[in-house]
């Protein structure tokens, strides 16, 4: 099985483009992207497990993996009809829908892993 690098260098290239993009030009991720900075802070700060921190990161991933989703679900959409069609505002709403429940599961998992710590029982 043979790999070809040069198309794996570009399909890297394209998908570092990708996250540029959305640093750029997507608040919400640049919002998203900003608290992971934090959080990757005291990721670092507390005396986490190698497990502990493996859930961080997964976590912080997942968020910011949806919310490029997310992204483009609204900018496909956005180019199929922008004239709030009901039917476009409701896959909208869901894509949204998928973000806030991570998000939701995110700060539950950083609760249980930094609350702990923070209180001094670890």
């Amino acid at each position: 099985m043979f790999i070809n690098i040069r198309k794996l260098i570009k399909s890297f290239k394209v998908a570092f483009s990708g996250l540029w993009f959305a640093i750029k030009s997507e608040d919400t991720f640049k919002t998203g992207a900003i608290i992971a900075v934090v959080v990757i802070f005291f990721l670092f700060y507390f005396p986490l497990t190698s497990s502990e921190r493996a859930i961080i990161f997964l976590t912080i991933f997942s968020v910011l993996g949806m919310e490029l989703i997310n992204t483009q679900v609204e900018r496909t959409t956005n180019l199929i009809d922008r004239n709030h069609n009901p039917e476009i505002m409701i896959i909208k709403d869901l894509a949204a829908g998928a973000v806030l429940l991570i998000v939701i599961v995110a700060a539950i998992v950083a609760g249980f892993i930094f609350i702990p710590y923070i209180f001094g029982l670890k």
